[in-house]
């Protein structure tokens, strides 16, 4: 395999680059980039090669070639670029231009090591709310699709108007543009296809910790509340051992309580959600804006619509309307290596149930019977009030199977 170089280049084309990069390119055999990049060289008398579609064609072709190759990519390959996945598949010498982020917090005059980055480009937004939510500056790479018009709006749906918005556009061009919005003003503005947003928190957010009270849910309230309770929620969430970036499934789903916080583990990872009755279902349409959490909810009565679902690190199970063997078995099924399913019983024959099925599995499980009571004044003085006793059983796959 020949010499493979990666060269980041800016929007102003041969002007970003270092002289010994401009001789390299002229002395390269094959050039190899987008149609804007290689628009820069049109002068160039070797092989041009047009980046479309995936990648597996280029690398297979690269891991036999043998003549010099030259990649050109936009700002620094490695920042949500096609360096980090060419470089995991073949050798590359990669030289990187500034970013795009970088150029806008420069014009910004604002520090950036402390800001998260993400991006949109070529990707759904779907959980951006919550992986953004109480960031102090978060830098968005965008696209066509994914413009700042429609970051503004989706903002704006989740109600998260404490940000203004720096938007840079042809950063480093002749046609740069640099401009602050509100999310608002951004709805309805003009951009160049070629901007990076950069969102700055200016207002107070709330902040959930794990434990939210029952009270700020909307909920159907019958008796005691059809919700998973805060003290079994608590204990719940942390039998489902979630990390970052688990895909949860939410299976009866209500008020949506205990999806929500598990958002706000999984910020990086994607939230899967369920329920047949269409009262709890608008509920939890209430509460996830409230609480700022892109969960993917679907009206259906498990196990109809799991086959939807990519299979999950964790699933939680707070209540079934029957089929509960089936839904056991499809969740045991497609449950991920080190997963753990969660199932909350309040009955005994639902616990043997459950533990019947996780048996035949070949499941090892854990139960856990929270009999929880709270403070209640009366008078001047303070009494206990008993919540329902409820079985959590944690299930998971025996080591080796």
């Amino acid at each position: 395999m020949a010499s493979v170089k990666m060269i980041g280049i800016g929007d102003e084309g041969k002007l970003s680059l270092l002289p010994m990069y401009e001789k390299w390119i002229d002395e390269s055999d094959i050039l190899i980039g987008g149609k804007r990049q290689l628009g820069f060289f049109p002068e160039y008398q070797g092989e041009k090669i047009v980046i479309e579609g995936g990648l597996s064609s280029l690398v297979d072709r690269l891991k036999t070639e043998m003549k010099n190759v030259v990649l050109l990519a936009s700002g620094d390959p490695l920042f949500f670029g096609i360096g980090g996945y060419l470089s995991s598949k073949i050798d590359l010498e990669i030289y990187p231009h500034l970013s795009s982020v970088q150029l806008a917090f420069a014009k910004m005059g604002e520090r950036w090591q402390d800001a998260y980055f993400t991006s949109v480009h070529g990707r759904s937004m779907k959980g951006l709310a919550q992986r953004i939510d109480g960031k102090e500056k978060v830098a968005i790479l965008t696209d066509m699709e994914n413009s700042p018009n429609k970051i503004a709006q989706y903002l704006l749906s989740f109600v998260m108007d404490e940000y203004k918005a720096f938007v840079g556009e042809n950063l480093g061009g002749q046609n740069e543009r640099c401009r602050w919005f509100s999310l608002e003003e951004m709805q309805d503005a003009e951009f160049s296809p070629l901007n990076v947003v950069v969102l700055k928190k200016t207002g107070k957010t709330p902040q959930w910790s794990i434990g939210i009270n029952d009270e700020e849910f909307f909920q159907r309230k019958p008796d005691k509340g059809l919700i998973t309770k805060k003290e079994i929620r608590t204990l719940s969430i942390s039998a489902l051992h979630l990390k970052e970036d688990s895909i949860v499934w939410d299976i009866g789903t209500c008020t949506g309580s205990v999806a929500i916080e598990a958002a706000k583990i999984a910020r990086e990872g994607q939230i899967f959600a369920i329920e047949k009755n269409e009262g709890d279902l608008e509920n939890c349409k209430q509460n996830l804006v409230k609480f700022r959490v892109d969960a993917t909810l679907i009206h259906s009565k498990a196990p109809e619509g799991l086959d939807t679902f990519p299979d999950p690190d964790a699933v939680f199970i707070g209540g079934t309307a029957g089929g509960m063997e089936e839904i056991l078995d499809i969740c045991c099924s497609r449950l991920r290596a080190d997963g753990r399913i969660v199932l909350n019983a309040v009955t005994i024959e639902n616990l043997s149930e459950a533990m019947h099925a996780f048996k035949k599995q070949g499941f090892d499980t854990a139960i856990t019977l929270a009999q929880i009571s709270r403070s209640k004044p009366i008078l001047n003085l303070t009494r206990f009030d008993a919540l329902n006793p409820i079985y959590i059983i944690e299930a998971w796959r025996k080591e080796g199977e």
